[in-house]
C-alpha cells in the first residue's frame, strides 16, 4: 500500500451545509419528531468529519482501522466522517545521538556523537512502517553512529585514508548510511554531522603523548630534509665558485658540522679551530 491523498471537501462549505440541516432538523422535530432526531443524530455525525491543518503538517486517515489517505495540505477541511486523523508533522527536526563510547577501527575506545537533521516525506510509511518513526530515527542514528566509528581510525597519517576527524567526509558517508536506513519509515535524512569526538577517558593521556610524539617526529623530518638540501647547495656552490679545495674528509666533517648546526634545536657554539684535521 502507498501514501494516496484522501477525500476532502472546503470544510466551511461542508459546515454551512451542516448548520443548515441542523437548523432543518430541529424545526422537523416538532412537526416529524423522529425524521428530524434523524437529520439531528446524521448531522452531528457528519461534523466529526470536520478537521484542520496547520503549515506542515499531514494527517493520516483511517475509516474503522482501514487507510484511506492521508492529507498534506493546510486548511479547514471535511473528511470521512466517524474516521480516525493521525497528526504527523512534516518540519524539519534534529537529533543529537547520546555520546557513544565505542572503539574505532584500530580497536582504540573513543566517544562520539552526533547530530541528525530529518523530516518525514511519506506520512503513510511514518505511520504504519514502525511503531514510533521518532524513536525508530533516534535507534538507527545511534546505530549508524557506531558502525562509522568502528570502520574508520580516530586519526590516521595514510592520506588516502579517511579517519574520523575528517569532518566533511565522516559526515557525507553518515548521512548516506541514515538515508537508506530511514527510508523504510518515510523519513529523509537532511544531514548527519559528528558534534563530538575524543579518545576515552583511560586513554586519552596516553594518545596525547603519541599524537605530540608523531608531531615531534613528522617536525624533525622536515628539518632534516630541509638540511640536507641546504647542505647539498652549499658544498655545490664552494665547488662551482673554487672558493676552497674539500676532500672526503674535509667534505665529511663540513656536512657533518652543518647538519649539527641546523637539526640542533639550540643555538650553535662556535668553537675556532686554529688547526688542521690532520694535525
Amino acid at each position: 500500500m502507498e501514501l494516496r491523498p484522501a477525500f476532502r471537501m472546503n470544510g466551511f462549505l461542508a459546515l454551512l451545509v451542516l448548520l443548515v440541516v441542523l437548523v432543518v432538523g430541529g424545526a422537523l422535530t416538532s412537526v416529524v419528531p423522529a425524521l428530524g432526531v434523524i437529520l439531528l443524530v446524521v448531522a452531528v455525525l457528519l461534523l466529526t468529519g470536520l478537521t484542520t491543518l496547520g503549515p506542515n503538517e499531514a494527517k493520516v486517515v483511517q475509516f474503522f482501522g482501514r487507510y484511506v489517505g492521508s492529507v498534506g495540505e493546510a486548511g479547514f477541511f471535511w473528511l470521512v466522517p466517524l474516521s480516525n486523523k493521525r497528526r504527523i508533522s512534516l518540519r524539519v527536526r534534529n537529533f543529537e545521538t547520546q555520546k557513544l563510547k565505542v572503539n574505532d577501527f584500530e580497536g582504540n575506545p573513543v566517544e562520539i556523537a552526533a547530530v541528525v537533521v530529518y523530516r518525514v516525506v511519506d506520512s503513510f510509511k511514518a505511520a504504519f512502517a514502525v511503531d514510533d518513526y521518532e524513536e525508530y530515527v533516534q535507534t538507527q542514528s545511534e546505530a549508524a553512529v557506531r558502525h562509522l566509528a568502528t570502520t574508520h581510525p580516530y586519526d590516521s597519517d595514510e592520506p588516502h585514508r579517511t579517519s574520523l576527524r575528517n569532518g566533511t567526509e565522516v559526515a557525507e558517508e553518515l548521512t548516506a548510511e541514515l538515508r537508506d536506513r530511514t527510508a523504510l519509515a518515510g523519513i529523509e535524512v537532511t544531514e548527519a554531522r559528528i558534534t563530538h569526538l575524543a579518545y576515552a577517558p583511560e586513554i586519552a593521556q596516553a594518545m596525547l603523548v603519541r599524537q605530540q610524539a608523531a608531531q615531534v617526529v613528522a617536525a624533525r623530518s622536515k628539518i632534516v630534509e630541509g638540511a640536507v638540501g641546504m647542505v647539498g647547495m652549499a658544498l655545490e656552490r664552494l665547488t662551482a665558485e673554487g672558493m676552497v679545495e674539500l676532500d672526503e674528509e674535509r667534505r665529511a666533517a663540513m656536512v657533518s658540522n652543518l647538519l649539527v648546526v641546523l637539526c640542533g634545536d639550540r643555538s650553535a657554539t662556535p668553537v675556532v679551530n686554529a688547526g688542521t684535521l690532520y694535525s
